[in-house]
């Protein structure tokens, strides 16, 4: 299991900033996070960077327990 961290649009979209989720690898906490908090939040999860323990990633790196993957929207602003 490992924690799912929220920021932005898509805390707003899944009305937390933090959860545990199942999941051997970051793709299938993020399919675990879809799946639970359905379509709105998948679309703007899509758009996401992804982060595993602090450093960017991809969807087939495996995840251990307790290990953090966050979600960060894009920024803009100026």
């Amino acid at each position: 299991m490992a924690v799912l961290r929220l920021f932005a649009s898509v805390r707003v979209a899944a009305g937390t900033g933090s959860l545990t989720l199942p999941g051997e690898t970051v793709g299938e906490v993020l399919a675990a996070a879809d799946e639970r908090f359905g379509d709105g939040f998948a679309s703007l999860a899509g758009t996401c960077r992804v982060w595993l323990n602090g450093e960017s990633t991809a969807a087939a790196v495996a995840v251990t327990d307790g290990d953090e993957v966050a979600l960060l929207p894009p920024v803009s602003g100026g």
